[in-house]
């Protein structure tokens, strides 16, 4: 049974740089958690999961509080490596994984380390699947000059209005999540996500999900059928990539799909500790 506890923030040095994290106390007779955050938020995300199950989730280098330095790999690859150094680091081996938008690329170290995760959750995350082509937002920040002037505009009044497209319910995103992301959209954060969608063309997507089907633990995809930026037809793409997955089509939901239903963080909580 679940048990609310606190997600504290910690911060400490890894790789001569801030590596902060959000992290709960895991229940009994569990393994921890570890949830991935995309685009452009941060651990923060991530508390009203860590309350329930426990485990840890990073702010990924260029993200929230951890390091934004200039010469630091925000690539695919780079992110990557960096999950497995950040969990060894912590001595995690064995764990749950739930990743959102560009926390997929936790997924590049499941395929690696298929035998160290327990169960999967994928919500509405970057297609590591053949047939994706970039949402207008994201051709503007691959764009050179244009992609610089967009992201610059991010501000909390820009991204109240933009987020209005990202959910289902009407209005935009909650104050809770535009401020999460306000508060830390500085130029490191906006360097960050050029350098990391302008790394990663369609075909490396493509390429870099072709292992998917050795992660085969138990796992779980609920899809926001009303995001604007991944088509609903790749949530069951991403179940039949899988090894051993299942898709949960969640209607009245967009691109963070709890935060139109929130009953979902019931959903994941429950299949996390084997009760569903």
């Amino acid at each position: 049974m679940a048990v609310t506890t606190e997600a504290v923030l910690r911060t400490e040095e890894l790789d001569g740089q801030p590596a902060a994290w959000r992290e709960a106390p895991v229940p009994d007779g569990q393994i921890p958690t570890l949830y991935v955050h995309g685009v452009p938020t941060n651990s923060d995300l991530w508390i009203p999961f860590l309350e329930r199950t426990g485990g840890i989730a990073p702010d990924l280098p260029g993200f929230g509080r951890s390091g934004k330095r200039g010469d630091l790999d925000y690539t695919m690859e780079g992110y990557d490596r960096w999950i497995e150094r950040f969990l060894a680091w912590r001595d995690i081996d064995r764990f749950n994984l739930v990743v959102q938008d560009w926390g997929g690329v936790a997924l590049l170290t499941a395929q690696r380390f298929p035998e160290r995760v327990g169960r999967l959750v994928v919500f509405n995350a970057v297609p590591l699947l053949p047939g994706y082509r970039w949402h207008r937002i994201a051709r503007a920040w691959r764009t050179r000059g244009l992609g610089e002037f967009a992201v610059g505009l991010l501000n909390r009044f820009v991204l109240k209005q933009a987020s209005r497209e990202s959910n289902a319910t009407k209005g935009p995103m909650p104050a809770p999540f535009l401020d999460l992301v306000a508060d830390h959209m500085d130029q490191g954060t906006q360097r960050a996500i050029l350098r990391l969608y302008r790394t990663s063309p369609p075909e490396k997507l493509a390429a870099a999900g072709a292992g998917l089907k050795d992660v085969d633990c138990p796992a779980l995809v609920l899809w926001g059928q009303e995001d604007p930026y991944i088509p609903a037809r790749f949530g069951p793409a991403y179940a039949d990539a899988l090894g051993n997955a299942d898709h949960v089509p969640v209607p009245g939901a967009g691109h963070w799909p709890w935060y139109d239903r929130p009953d979902l963080i019931d959903t994941v909580v429950d299949f996390l500790h084997g009760d569903a």
